[in-house]
């Protein structure tokens, strides 16, 4: 707030001291645009060599549910029901009835990412959201 001095009679025009900030804020705007624009544009493309995990082992759950998936793309559920991928949604409503019970999966290393990822996307239609990849620990 700019003090005004009080008017006089010879002096009609006085300065104003306040500073406009409306050109500042639109320049931000607009700057704000464009990394938001740009930034998703950067990060196309990128390859990416995922790193083995040197995470330390989580201690298992009371009753760990396992699903293994083999190279041939065949599960089984726990240690020995072996299974399709049309049947596993029924195997599992009958093996873990607790939609919110953790499902471990184990897969060959030699699957692809796509068929690994329709059993993650069976198990999610299925209600089972609480999916944990299993691995081998390495040492650093």
């Amino acid at each position: 707030m700019a003090f005004k001095p009080p008017a006089s009679p010879g002096n009609e025009l006085t300065e104003n001291h306040e500073i406009n900030v409306t050109p500042f804020i639109d320049v931000m705007l607009v700057l704000l645009i464009i990394f938001m624009v740009a930034a998703p544009l950067a990060t196309v493309s990128v390859p990416v060599d995922l790193p083995a995990s040197t995470a330390k082992a989580q201690p298992p759950a009371e009753e760990p549910l396992y699903l293994s998936v083999q190279a041939d793309l065949s599960l089984t559920l726990g240690e020995q029901q072996q299974l399709r991928l049309a049947e596993l949604p029924a195997a599992l409503a009958i093996a873990a009835p607790d939609t919110e019970q953790r499902i471990f999966l184990r897969a060959d290393q030699g699957i692809s990412y796509g068929d690994l990822t329709e059993v993650i996307n069976t198990l999610g239609s299925a209600g089972y959201l609480k999916v944990a990849l299993v691995g081998l620990e390495r040492n650093p």
